[in-house]
């Protein structure tokens, strides 16, 4: 294959476009015949007569930047038009990608950059009313988590999907009752505890399975619905609750709040006209006390979060957003122990957020950035932004594996190409190497490469 990609560059380089005419019926028919499976994907396109153009090119793939990108994984099927969050397991060397475009989850090889397969059996992208957009709040797959052969993925219509990794197959359906996605969720440490949350609810709430752990059979079960009191989020004004993460140091779900009532007193939380001026908070939730599980509402200062990941030392990084509040320029970190928090300044507009022990480094899928989509790189434990790497527009979705110092970050394809909802610069094109979106792999510096 490398062959093959080094004739495609050369006949980029001379710039003549037409030379790729030149290839011969009878030389493609050759050149497909001797495909391995390694490469189909990239010999599909030869066959026919469409032709990638190099990947980690332009703004998204800078030279001087710690983290490199190294190449582009094309998903089979259509088009990438949207996504949702993405999910990492070291134990397996897999990343999962909740791909509404092609109604499944796309796992992919983490030690080798190849794409493996997709689940399906999920509702895939919806369109508003109108037709002329994907409504975010009935389209699926949504948030998706894993431990050892089991993944967990919210649907569109309101379902927690359980699937056996090892089968490929969906193993159980459940149904949270309402009638919008089940959206992000999170286990705990043993993999017995889920807490997943229904943010387009009104009002929105969580609930709590028991999960499969280890065990080599199926057995989750819903446990309880968890609802905010009224009075931190008021019913009928469209508030949600978002990403939820485990804090095995205190044993506590935390889990984002865009927007609360009174924060600060007499905010607008859009039961005033004008812009939002309220902002949200972390819960924290004790899964083993049913009666009264939320623990504590902690407002957060100028921060409307969606995502949030535990860092190092009980910290949680929440992914604050001006699509929640307008005029969001950092990024918070707090501290669960203490509620002491600091800012990152020029970091904004995050959706998914991601922790990684192997490079002691955060991630951010910051689509919201008022300059374009970033993917954000911020220390570990100076909370410094290290640098910002253009994403195409709709760039929301981040995870990386600690294991193979890599980070996975979807590019969703032209908006000439998908319509509404699509890439809106030439960022992703250039990164993914052809006008499909693709998954961008970056590669990281370990903890150790960092000491040495």
């Amino acid at each position: 294959m490398k062959r093959f990609d080094a004739t495609f560059n050369s006949v980029e380089k001379k710039g003549d476009m037409t030379t790729s005419s030149k290839l011969t019926d009878a030389t493609r028919r050759r050149a497909c015949s001797i495909l391995t499976a390694a490469v189909w994907i990239a010999g599909l396109l030869l066959c026919n007569g469409v032709f990638v153009a190099a990947q980690c090119m332009g703004p998204g793939a800078p030279s001087t930047t710690q983290t490199k990108c190294l190449t582009a994984i094309a998903i089979p099927g259509n088009p990438i038009r949207s996504f949702d969050i993405s999910w990492d397991n070291p134990d397996r060397s897999e990343y999962y990608l909740a791909d509404r475009s092609n109604k499944g989850i796309d796992i992919i090889d983490t030690r080798h950059n190849t794409f493996k397969k997709t689940i399906g059996g999920f509702v895939g992208i919806v369109l508003n009313g109108a037709g002329t957009a994907v409504d975010n709040n009935h389209s699926g797959p949504d948030g998706v988590t894993s431990h050892g052969k089991w993944l967990y993925a919210g649907d569109g219509n309101s379902t927690l999907k359980v699937i056996d990794l090892e089968t490929g197959k969906i193993a159980a359906t459940l149904s949270t009752g309402g009638t919008t996605r089940l959206d992000e969720m999170a286990l705990t440490t043993d993999g017995r505890l889920l807490l997943a949350v229904n943010n387009a609810e009104d009002p929105p709430f969580a609930t709590l399975f028991t999960a499969n752990g280890d065990d080599d059979d199926n057995s989750v079960t819903e446990v309880a619905k968890i609802s905010v009191d009224p009075s931190v989020i008021p019913p009928g004004f469209g508030l949600s609750i978002e990403q939820p993460a485990w804090d095995e140091s205190i044993q506590r779900y935390i889990v984002s709040v865009p927007t609360i009532a009174n924060n600060p007193t007499g905010c607008n939380y859009g039961q005033l006209s004008g812009a939002v001026t309220c902002s949200g908070a972390i819960l924290v939730i004790d899964p083993t006390n049913l009666v009264s599980p939320i623990e504590n509402v902690v407002p957060l200062i100028h921060c409307g979060p969606n995502g949030a990941t535990i860092g190092p030392h009980g910290n949680d990084m929440e992914g604050c957003t001006p699509n929640n509040q307008p005029g969001d320029l950092e990024t918070t970190i707090i501290n669960t122990h203490n509620f002491h928090y600091v800012d990152v300044g020029n970091l904004t507009g995050s959706d998914e957020v991601w922790y990684d022990t192997g490079s002691n480094r955060y991630y951010t899928g910051s689509s919201a950035m008022p300059g374009g989509a970033v993917l954000g790189v911020v220390d570990g434990e100076t909370n410094f932004l290290i640098e910002a790497i253009p994403q195409s527009s709709a760039s929301h979705s981040v995870a990386a594996d600690r294991r193979h110092h890599k980070v996975f970050v979807p590019q969703v394809a032209p908006k000439s190409v998908v319509g509404a909802g699509g890439d809106v610069t030439t960022v992703g094109q250039q990164i993914c190497g052809t006008t499909n979106g693709c998954i961008a792999v970056y590669a990281v510096p370990s903890s150790e490469d960092k000491e040495e």
